[in-house]
């Protein structure tokens, strides 16, 4: 469970503190510190130290020099980033609770908050001594924090964590239809509804994209649909998420190697969970915005009936697809997904997907691949929210040449482009499949991280959850 954060409008001289500090600004010393701190700290601003800790009878008090940027949204993503450091600190004096007061001036203490959250997190289920591992931050007060953006970022934080969870669990217990089950707990928490679809119904909808990935595994698929519609909802047609859910991927009889490749592949549904936990979010908050989750799910194995390269398969949309390589499945499942959400007459779709390792390539962990055809406005919006929460993105074209790249000799379209602009013929076999304004967020890079970034942490880092839920809050504005 995360630390919660909550506003509080006083503290006492008991009270453990964190001061958020500008190193030039030091008004805010009389009657928090003795004169021989106020000295120490005011030397301790000249010199390229990010916090210090001052030990005080009956509480510790942290003074934390925050850096400054020209750009707001860099100085709130160096908060969060300053916030970990101080974590360290944290542990060593095994703080369970503490005030943040920002003596800055410039309202960071809510960005400051969440990197400590974020940064705390702890994926300890497997653990036998979990319960000693266990960080002992229980309760972060904020010093007049605005309530209402209390309680919106502690939900996010929770989706996030969620999200992380997911991402980190392996196959072993999240299959296809755990990871449903999973859904449905969070339905109940949240509020949205949930039908899933098995794989009798997946079947009589001729969903063959979903069924031939499936062909392979011990276990059936499910497809999730997962529902929003407060009765304030400012949209008249709903905004529809599409969420990849390979909840593990062995690149089928286009076999993966194990070392740096098949080995981390429980994170290839990061896709499933951003889309879940974002409107797990959504929901929570009760935002006025009415949306609709799409979760394709199934593994990809090279089982006794698994498809083969040079198999050509009828998906849901009646179109066929000659399939090359058995590794590129995630945009088969998306696929049949986003046909069918052309039933639901959308006014914008997004699809969110660990789609390429050309996209994972091209810019790293440090940003988010897109593409598609939705309005400029809407492209704007959602660049915009990428900057607030720093998972930053980076449109790719979709130039009608590299169609050319997906024609096939025995088919209507084949599923792999060749060898480059892997990530935007990803994108492009999608679109194949779509009607209406539609983004697609390849997540490749940023869904998994195999070294320590920061509060992103390692491993999942439940990117897209804190974009999508910052995008539907400022949807209709």
């Amino acid at each position: 469970m995360n630390p919660v954060i909550v506003t509080t409008n006083d503290y006492s001289e008991q009270d453990n503190i964190i001061i958020l500090s500008n190193r030039d600004n030091h008004d805010w010393i009389k009657g928090n510190l003795s004169e021989h701190e106020a000295a120490y700290v005011k030397q301790t601003a000249e010199r390229e130290i990010s916090h210090i800790a001052l030990p005080q009878a009956g509480r510790t008090v942290i003074v934390q020099f925050l850096k400054k940027h020209d750009d707001n949204n860099r100085t709130l993503e160096y908060t969060r980033r300053d916030a970990h450091e101080a974590l360290e600190t944290i542990r060593r004096y095994q703080l369970e609770e503490f005030t943040i007061i920002d003596e800055t001036g410039r309202d960071l203490a809510l960005a400051y908050a969440e990197g400590l959250v974020l940064g705390s997190y702890q994926f300890l289920k497997y653990y036998k001594d979990a319960k000693k591992r266990k960080t002992k931050l229980q309760k972060i007060n904020v010093h007049k924090a605005d309530k209402k953006a209390v309680s919106q970022l502690n939900i996010a934080l929770e989706a996030t964590t969620i999200a992380r969870d997911l991402v980190n669990e392996p196959l072993s217990y999240l299959t296809a239809q755990k990871l449903s089950e999973e859904i449905a707990g969070m339905s109940k928490d949240a509020g949205f509804t949930l039908e899933v679809f098995d794989k009798e119904k997946i079947t009589a909808l001729k969903m063959g994209g979903l069924l031939a990935v499936n062909r392979g595994s011990f276990d059936p698929p499910t497809f999730n649909i997962l529902e929003w519609k407060p009765d304030n909802a400012k949209n008249d047609k709903p905004v529809i998420l599409v969420g990849k859910g390979i909840v593990f991927d062995t690149g089928g009889l286009s076999l993966k190697p194990t070392s740096h490749s098949m080995d981390f592949m429980k994170s290839d549904m990061g896709g499933a969970a951003a889309v879940a936990c974002g409107m797990f979010a959504i929901a929570k908050a009760k935002l006025p915005i009415h949306i609709v989750a799409l979760i394709p799910a199934t593994d990809n194995r090279p089982g006794n009936e698994a498809y083969a390269p040079g198999d050509v398969i009828t998906m849901h949309s009646g179109a066929t697809v000659e399939v090359l390589n058995t590794d590129a499945e995630g945009r088969m499942i998306m696929a049949d997904a986003l046909h069918f959400a052309k039933k639901y007459k959308p006014e914008l779709v997004m699809d969110f997907a660990t789609l390429t390792g050309s996209a994972a390539r091209a810019i790293g962990g440090q940003g988010i691949v897109y593409m598609g055809t939705a309005d400029k406005s809407v492209k704007d919006k959602m660049e915009a929210s990428g900057l607030t929460v720093q998972e930053r993105l980076v449109e790719f074209p979709l130039w009608e040449e590299y169609n050319e790249l997906l024609k096939s000799d025995v088919a209507d379209i084949k599923n792999i482009g060749g060898p480059s602009a892997g990530a935007i013929t990803a994108g492009l076999f999608l679109h194949h499949f779509t009607d209406y304004p539609w983004l697609h967020f390849d997540i490749a890079g940023a869904a998994f991280l195999h070294t320590p970034d920061s509060y992103r942490g390692k491993n999942g880092t439940g990117v897209g959850v804190r974009l999508l839920f910052d995008f539907a809050k400022n949807y209709n504005d």
